[in-house]
């Protein structure tokens, strides 16, 4: 549920360059939801297209027990069955709590999909001569990826003594080509602080970069705040929450909240959606099955 890695608190040195991104480009299998839509006839409306979308906080590859498994954390996102998955608080050489594994790319080659990785932090090597270490949210694609970016939005650093709120990375977004149609997916990871105010200013912030958007959008994460919270309020004028009766979250063992959120855009239909029970984390996976409108751009 904590947006920041559980450590002692060092000076950060936040990077936003898109070269902390990693890119899988592993050969994908074929997508989940394929479209069994007979072709339109000539001069009617062409017929929707599915994408399965999933989010999941993956807790850095801990389940409930604090034990570092990563192949359970893959075993838990392949029973979704996705095309494109979110993934929030993923460990790139963070520290022995992960072993240093880079998990967004050990993710996309177990499951063999692309990848894109966000990190909201990007300190020094733990040692010298060792890889940059990196914490973030990522997305993961059996689709086509046109265009990957890691924007700013307001946060409250937990790597800093004092902090205050300031821009920094790990909002990401990919553009996907799902069937001839352009798609923007965001994951997200919000602050879990009580008090609301960081939170509200992150919605704006994505809401802001969300209104750049040409053809339908998807944004996923782990909001810190069940979808009735005042601060998520201005989110409901854009975007629609795909998942409403999906099920609770958080945590992974008898969950209380849902805080891990699908939300779209108008004119994508949802035909269903999940939660799935495991406990590869704290937070229990969310899972929608979409279908997005053609001619978007």
């Amino acid at each position: 549920m904590p947006q920041g890695p559980g450590r002692p608190a060092r000076t950060a040195r936040v990077a936003a360059v898109l070269l902390a991104a990693v890119l899988s480009l592993t050969a994908a299998p074929a997508t989940a939801a394929e479209d069994t839509s007979p072709a339109a006839p000539s001069g009617s409306r062409a017929p929707a297209v599915p994408l399965r979308v999933a989010t999941y906080n993956i807790h850095a590859g801990a389940g409930e027990a604090q034990v570092f498994d990563l192949d359970r954390t893959a075993a838990a996102l392949r029973d979704l069955r996705a095309d494109v998955i979110g993934l929030q608080e993923v460990d790139v050489h963070w520290g022995e709590r992960s072993d240093f594994t880079d998990e967004a790319r050990a993710l996309a080659r177990k499951l063999r999909m692309r990848v894109f990785f966000a990190p909201i932090y990007d300190l020094d090597p733990a040692a010298e001569g060792g890889e940059r270490r990196q914490y973030g949210v990522a997305v993961l694609s059996r689709h086509p990826v046109l265009h990957t970016e890691n924007h700013e939005i307001t946060r409250l650093s937990t790597q800093t003594p004092d902090p205050v709120p300031a821009p920094a990375p790990g909002f990401a977004e990919i553009v996907i080509r799902v069937k001839g149609v352009r798609t923007h997916v965001y994951s997200t990871h919000l602050d879990y602080r009580a008090d609301p105010s960081i939170r509200a200013a992150q919605v704006d912030d994505m809401l802001g970069i969300l209104a750049d958007d040409r053809g339908p959008s998807v944004l996923v994460g782990d909001f810190n705040a069940e979808s009735t919270a005042p601060e998520l309020a201005p989110l409901w004028h854009t975007l629609r929450d795909a998942a409403p009766d999906a099920g609770l979250t958080y945590p992974a063992i008898a969950p209380q909240k849902r805080i891990d959120l699908i939300t779209v855009s108008d004119g994508i239909t949802v035909t269903g959606a999940r939660t799935h029970a495991t406990d590869a984390s704290d937070h229990r996976p969310v899972v929608a099955d979409l279908r997005l409108p053609r001619g978007g751009r």
